[in-house]
């Protein structure tokens, strides 16, 4: 009983080394380690880091009403199954005494690179401003007898991360979809905008300066049944051709705005009462990205 007990702790003693045997790696050493920024606007901020002999994890965060990011890890090898990688935030070996933390878990998707959602991205960026470096571990999908642990080095991590900081500062409070779709609303027999409108278009414009990958520009003027049926026509026209020199003075390409006057017609409200007709003089912008 004695021999097979002392057995028992030599195998137990032997599962760390064994265990450590079949980890395999892959991390950037503290003389190489670089941090750098990829897109850099008021509608995409990245933070990217090569992870040699791996691939290239990035933070990414775009123009949106609410803060967002997203942690992408583009491997150079993409996974053949389904599984579930373990995020940690492990102390560097300068950091004696501190202890690995948990972040979360890492869904695997076949032929797909990883991803982490918000909240454990922020997490990972906390983590990795104190000095840690936040650790995906999972089961290798191709050596069921190996594991792979890929690390993100803190070192020099601090003067991009700072710069990526400013540009999320900077991001537009909105995003395409906000804007894609616009009703503009005017002022009675003018071509002047309510207050409201010109919010809007400001809105719209701040946008075209960071983006003018547009496929198509939809513009419908409309009016109210007050005056005559061609006049409203003709002043439906007017208040669409200024929307389009608008979008013309922020670089987008007037071939790709299509502008219609539908005058009196296609009511989206009675013409009973001003309140009513004020809801008829629009124009409608409809905004399409390649």
């Amino acid at each position: 009983m004695k021999k097979r007990n002392q057995f028992l702790i030599s195998m137990f003693c032997l599962i760390p080394f064994i265990a450590s045997a079949n980890l395999r790696e892959y991390k950037a050493s503290v003389e190489n380690s670089e941090w750098s920024l990829g897109e850099q606007t008021r509608l995409k901020c990245e933070l990217m880091h090569p992870v040699p002999g791996y691939g290239l994890a990035s933070f990414v965060t775009e123009a949106s009403k609410q803060l967002n990011l997203e942690f992408v890890l583009d491997m150079l090898r993409l996974p053949n199954r389904y599984d579930v990688a373990t995020v940690y935030s492990t102390p560097p070996k300068w950091m004696p005494g501190e202890l690995t933390k948990t972040i979360g878990q890492m869904n695997l998707r076949k032929q797909y690179d990883g991803d982490l959602p918000s909240e454990s991205a922020w997490e990972m960026l906390t983590e990795l401003e104190k000095g840690y470096w936040p650790t995906i571990h999972y089961q290798d999908w191709n050596n069921r007898f190996d594991s792979v642990a890929v690390a993100l080095n803190s070192s020099n991590f601090e003067p991009s991360y700072h710069a990526f900081a400013d540009c999320v500062a900077n991001l537009l409070p909105f995003n395409f979809e906000d804007i894609a779709y616009t009703v503009l609303s005017y002022k009675k027999s003018s071509v002047e905008l309510t207050n409201y409108s010109k919010r809007r278009l400001d809105m719209i414009g701040e946008y075209l300066k960071e983006d003018l990958d547009l496929e198509l520009v939809l513009l419908d003027g409309y009016s109210d049944s007050y005056g005559g049926s061609w006049n409203n026509e003709q002043l439906s026209i007017r208040r669409a051709n200024e929307i389009r020199d608008f979008f013309t003075s922020m670089g987008v390409d007037t071939r790709r705005i299509e502008v219609t006057g539908h005058g009196e017609k296609r009511h989206v409200s009675p013409n009973d009462n001003e309140l009513s007709r004020a809801k008829n003089r629009r124009v409608v912008i409809q905004l399409a990205k390649l």
